[in-house]
C-alpha cells in the first residue's frame, strides 16, 4: 500500500448503490493515487472483497439483497487481516450504529457527507491500520509492554487482549486501542476531541457521536460502571474493585 506510487497503490472497495454517490467517492479517491472497485449491492461487495483485496473499504448501510451490516459481518469473519470498514448510513439512528461497530466496522458518517471530511476518515483508518499492522509485525514482548491490570480488569497490550473478572472480552481493533488509551491515564477525564485525535487519529470535532458510540459498544462488553460520562467533556476510565 502506497499513496506516492513507489509501492502498490492502496486499494480502496466502495459498496454503494446510489451511482451518483459511488462515482463521486471514486473519483475522488482516483485523484489520490488510488485504485477503486465498486459493488452496487451487498452480495457483490462481500465477493469483491475476497478477490479484490482492498486496503479499506467504504460500505452503505442500504443496500440490495444483504445489507451493510451482513456484508461487514462475513467479511470481518472471513478476512484474517481485519480490513478497516467505513459505514455509510442515511439514519441517524444510534441503535444501527452501535450494530454496526459491532459487527466490525471502524468508523461511520451519516448522508449527506462532505467529500473532504470522507477522505479525511479514511486516511486516518489506513494510517491507524498500518500502525496496528506494524506493530503485529513484531514479536510481543510483554516486557516492553507489560499488561495493565486495573482491578478485576487485565489488559495485554502485547497479545492485545482483555479480560475481565477473568472472562475475556473480544474487541475490536478500535475498541481496544480506546479501552488501552482511557485505560493508560486512569481517572483522568479525555475529551472527545483528545480521543479522537490518539485512537482515530482524526482531529475534526465533528466525529465525536463516533467516540460516544464507541464507548457505549465498550460498556456493553466490559460493563457499564467502567467508563464514566464527564457532561459536556468527555469520559475518564474510573478502575473496578479486585
Amino acid at each position: 500500500m502506497s499513496q506516492n506510487g513507489a509501492e502498490e497503490a492502496t486499494r480502496v472497495l466502495v459498496v454503494e448503490d446510489e451511482p451518483d454517490i459511488a462515482t463521486s467517492i471514486a473519483r475522488r479517491f482516483t485523484a489520490e493515487g488510488w485504485t477503486v472497485e465498486i459493488a452496487s449491492d451487498g452480495l457483490a461487495g462481500v465477493e469483491a472483497a475476497k478477490r479484490y483485496a482492498p486496503d479499506v473499504i467504504v460500505l452503505d448501510v442500504m443496500l440490495p439483497g444483504i445489507d451493510g451490516l451482513e456484508v461487514c459481518r462475513r467479511i470481518q469473519a472471513e478476512d484474517p487481516r481485519a480490513v478497516p470498514i467505513l459505514m455509510l448510513t442515511a439514519r441517524d439512528d444510534e441503535t444501527d450504529l452501535l450494530v454496526g461497530l459491532g459487527v466490525g466496522a471502524d468508523d461511520y458518517m451519516t448522508k449527506p457527507f462532505s467529500m473532504r471530511e470522507l477522505l479525511a476518515r479514511v486516511k486516518a483508518l489506513l494510517r491507524r491500520h498500518e500502525r496496528v499492522s506494524r506493530l503485529a509485525a513484531v514479536p510481543a514482548d510483554p516486557r516492553a509492554e507489560p499488561p495493565l491490570e486495573l482491578g478485576d480488569l487485565v489488559i495485554d497490550r502485547a497479545q492485545r487482549r482483555v479480560h475481565r473478572a477473568g472472562t475475556e472480552a473480544h474487541l475490536t481493533p478500535t475498541e481496544f486501542d480506546l479501552l488501552v488509551c482511557l485505560a493508560s491515564s486512569p481517572r483522568t477525564v479525555l475529551t472527545r476531541e483528545q480521543l479522537l485525535e490518539e485512537v482515530w487519529d482524526w482531529v475534526d470535532a465533528s466525529g465525536t457521536r463516533t467516540v460516544d458510540s464507541h464507548v457505549k459498544a465498550l460498556r456493553r462488553k466490559l460493563g457499564a460502571d467502567l467508563i464514566r460520562t464527564v457532561h459536556g467533556v468527555g469520559y475518564s476510565l474510573e478502575p473496578p474493585p479486585t
